[in-house]
């Protein structure tokens, strides 16, 4: 027996008491007008904070009123699809170009592009030994939680670790950004190794490749990937590099830049965060419902089975009997994801690459049937969000799915440096909003007595 995971002989019933003293009753919530999750109970979010770096759109205001419009998302006040469609008609990669964006707020110019492009590709290197002593030592299952351990032990190694100077933030978060391809792909080759029997590789990326193509270099054995496979990963990581400051992993990152920490803590953090189901795993569990849905629907050309069986999963009779239907719907859009549509003007070319055209026209088909059953559960407009596409082109990009998650992680360092650095900047007050307490004040009782 595992020692270390061994349930001591209390542990039931000290989880019993827990579970009685550790429940407040969501009325009280109403009572004292707290907005759970920082939201309201329309769904919009608390204002907390300001910022330049991203904006998400997804209502009008009218006389008061929140009107839903088709979903926008800006960087630096640059429409994210203006952003794709600048890059691809010129065939280039655009992930490099998005994150200069994002952290120094100005489009740059083709020499300051490519000067930024070179120092990360030099940056792309880790300490020495650092795979051998770190990495392969306790390959986790988890690679979120490999490449967290991996952003604190890297603090070790900085002479300047605690500088919170703006140059040297700048510095750290730059060495991260180009690091953590290497930190996520050599993490998974690791567990895959010692933990799955399969044969380790450890390949180290040329400086000149884009972060997409270091991304499937390091992770396929014989390093070969087209030009089409590239480019889209690279369009998913513009897509997840950022969301405004109001998501849970880049809030984490203005929480506890706003204590002064350094900048590992404040990653590591944001990482954490990122890890949690509710946040960045869910095109994991897109993936996962789909070969699901093609494991139990007989005919996945016929929309009245599709329907009857996402009919159960919201009875909550099928799948993981969540009740979700994974990649529909969203805590900010309503008529439209911007990053999904985007995905999903792409997702074609790839598909047909890949002889996987059968299983997009079941995407389309679950998207269709899955909003209209959500729309008849609810008082607002349902859309397809980017999860629902981007756990099908990793899929057929050959990316295991311990990868998924770290791929987000990979693209959000972007984000989460601009925020850090903003946090930096603008405020120098911490932030700590009020918890009331609703606990009965009681007498302290002497040990004999209880």
């Amino acid at each position: 027996m595992n020692r270390f995971t061994e349930l001591a002989p209390s542990i039931e019933r000290l989880a019993e008491k827990c579970i009685q003293n550790g429940y407040i009753d969501p009325e009280l919530y109403d009572k004292y007008e707290v907005k759970r999750g920082l939201r309201y109970k329309t769904g919009r979010g608390v204002l907390t904070g300001l910022t330049e770096i991203g904006e998400v759109k997804s209502y009008t205001i009218d006389d008061g009123e929140m009107i839903p419009c088709e979903g926008k998302l800006y960087y630096r006040g640059v429409d994210v699809e203006e952003i794709v469609a600048g890059f691809s008609a010129e065939n280039r990669f655009g992930f490099e170009e998005t994150a200069y964006l994002l952290i120094f707020g100005e489009q740059p110019k083709k020499e300051d592009l490519d000067e930024f492009k070179h120092d990360l590709g030099v940056y792309r290197l880790l300490p020495t030994s650092f795979v051998r002593d770190i990495i392969m030592k306790a390959p986790s299952g988890d690679m979120m939680n490999t490449l967290a351990r991996s952003v604190l032990t890297l603090y070790s190694y900085d002479a300047y670790a605690d500088n919170t100077e703006i140059k040297n933030v700048l510095r750290q978060s730059m060495q991260l950004m180009a690091l953590f391809p290497l930190l996520s792909v050599y993490a998974y080759q690791a567990y895959n190794h010692y933990q799955k029997g399969q044969s380790l590789f450890i390949h180290t990326p040329p400086e000149n490749l884009s972060t997409a193509e270091a991304i499937l270099y390091m992770l396929r054995p014989d390093s070969k990937f087209t030009d089409l496979e590239a480019k889209l990963l690279d369009i998913c990581l513009v897509l997840h590099a950022e969301h405004g400051g109001g998501n849970n992993s880049t809030f984490t990152t203005h929480v506890v830049s706003s204590s002064g920490t350094d900048t590992y803590s404040s990653v590591a953090a944001s990482l954490c965060s990122l890890k949690g189901p509710k946040h960045g795993g869910a095109n994991k569990k897109v993936v996962e419902m789909f070969e699901d849905i093609k494991n139990n629907v007989k005919d996945i050309k016929n929309d009245d089975e599709i329907r009857e069986f996402l009919a159960k999963m919201l009875r909550k009779e099928a799948f993981d009997k969540s009740g979700l239907i994974y990649g529909i719907g969203h805590a900010v859009y309503s008529l439209s994801d911007p990053r999904a549509e985007i995905l999903k003007g792409f997702v074609g070319n790839l598909a047909k690459e890949k002889g996987r055209e059968e299983e997009l026209d079941l995407y389309y088909r679950v998207e269709k049937i899955a909003i209209e059953l959500l729309q008849g559960r609810r008082n607002r407009p349902i859309s397809a969000n980017v999860d629902f596409y981007s756990g099908f082109v990793y899929s057929m990009l050959g990316l295991p799915l311990e990868l998924y998650t770290p791929i987000f992680a990979i693209a959000r360092i972007a984000g989460w440096s601009a925020h850090r650095i903003e946090e930096l900047m603008s405020t120098n007050k911490i932030i700590r909003p009020a918890y009331k307490n609703v606990a009965k004040h009681t007498p302290y009782v002497p040990i004999e007595e209880r």
